[in-house]
């Protein structure tokens, strides 16, 4: 069964407002928008979204379940590594494993209370938003007269998480990134046409072999373009490396997996879940462990990106996250979105946030539109729901 026109533009709506968006910010920033620079700095300044709604999504699929915490998580976690790896010298590696341990009992522990204790997500993780922050600024204020500490001299930490491969000059073509580029489009062409004639073969509903080259098209040149912008930008950063990881190990996941089909089928309908045989509390631990150690990769990206631990750092990033993954389609109820989706709405987020920036609009105002956007995704996830009914 082949779609029709409208569901097709229907299932990609926000990619197409994503489109939409982008070329009014390029036209108002007078081609600003457009150039390498910016292109590197809408990957780098926006990887811990996608790297954080990734893991949001798995938490929102159970229910509409979200994590208050992970910005101010973010925040101390930044603070004792930094004291690892600065004050205490206990070298990159070291401090790198010791962050992912306090990040996966601290995720154990926030699991076992939402799973087998039955606290409500909003107030478990409601306690640590409240009480992180103000434990991360303690940790500074006790080893800096400055409340930061400073990483810059930890060469091989920022290699990994905020340098470039293969790096070149600006304005230098990087052929590596080029030659990356232009395989990926190959892949993800062929990747669109054996999808469909899988689909086609099964007798499952799909696109219409012009719908699918029309497709493929658009995506491989997007993928050349940004390919060509980065290489441009002195090669591919390595957070994008991190970012396109965790995209696809998460994707693999909700989408090939039985793990990933049962957090869907618990957030569709719980008991019917726990009926079915499915273990619902083990999967709400698993979405909060996974959440935690998400969230410890993420400080990883934004402690190498500042070079310095410091009590802001993580601010309204839970919030940035939430908003990814609303836009992008992900429901507020539960048991229905895609990571695909996600990374959509995490890209028109950054969009939206360097644009404005570029045209120097008030940090307020642009918070009024981000709220204004996320409230619009909401409503039109409701009112389509409403239709199908």
């Amino acid at each position: 069964m082949k779609k029709n026109v409208s569901t097709v533009l229907k299932e990609n709506t926000m990619l197409i407002v994503l489109a939409v968006v982008y070329v009014f910010f390029t036209i108002q920033t007078k081609g600003s928008m457009f150039m390498p620079m910016n292109f590197n700095a809408l990957v780098t300044q926006n990887a811990y979204v996608y790297i954080l709604a990734s893991g949001m999504l798995m938490c929102m699929l159970t229910g509409g379940n979200i994590d208050l915490a992970c910005g101010s998580f973010v925040c101390l976690l930044g603070a004792i590594g930094s004291y690892f790896m600065v004050i205490r010298g206990l070298g990159v590696g070291v401090s790198i494993a010791l962050m992912l341990g306090i990040g996966i009992l601290y995720g154990c522990l926030l699991g076992y209370l939402i799973a087998y204790l039955n606290i409500p997500p909003w107030i478990a993780t409601l306690a640590g938003y409240l009480a992180f922050r103000g434990l991360g600024t303690a940790v500074l204020s006790a080893n800096s007269s400055t409340g930061s500490i400073s990483v810059k001299s930890m060469d091989s930490f920022l290699k990994v998480f905020s340098g470039k491969l293969f790096s070149t000059k600006m304005n230098t073509l990087n052929q590596p990134c080029m030659i990356a580029g232009i395989a990926l489009a190959v892949i993800v062409v062929l990747a669109n046409v054996i999808s469909r004639a899988s689909k086609v073969k099964k007798g499952y509903e799909a696109d219409s072999a012009k719908a699918v080259l029309i497709k493929s098209v658009l995506e491989a040149a997007v993928i050349i373009l940004v390919a060509y912008k980065l290489a441009m930008a002195g090669g591919i950063p390595t957070v994008l490396v991190w970012v396109m990881g965790v995209v696809l190990i998460y994707s693999f996941i909700t989408e090939k997996s039985t793990v990933g089909r049962h957090f869907y089928v618990v957030g569709g309908n719980r008991e019917a879940a726990r009926l079915s045989g499915v273990n619902t509390r083990r999967i709400m631990f698993v979405a909060y462990l996974n959440m935690a150690i998400l969230t410890v990769v993420t400080t990883w990206v934004v402690l190498a990106r500042f070079q310095a631990a410091n009590s802001t750092a993580g601010t309204n990033y839970e919030m940035d996250a939430i908003s990814a993954c609303v836009v992008g389609g992900v429901s507020a109820y539960g048991g229905a979105g895609k990571i695909t989706g996600m990374v959509v709405g995490a890209t028109l987020i950054g969009v939206i946030n360097l644009g404005m920036s570029l045209m120097n609009i008030d940090a307020n105002y642009q918070k009024v539109v981000k709220g204004v956007v996320l409230l619009g995704a909401v409503a039109f996830d409701i009112l389509s729901k409403e239709r199908a009914r």
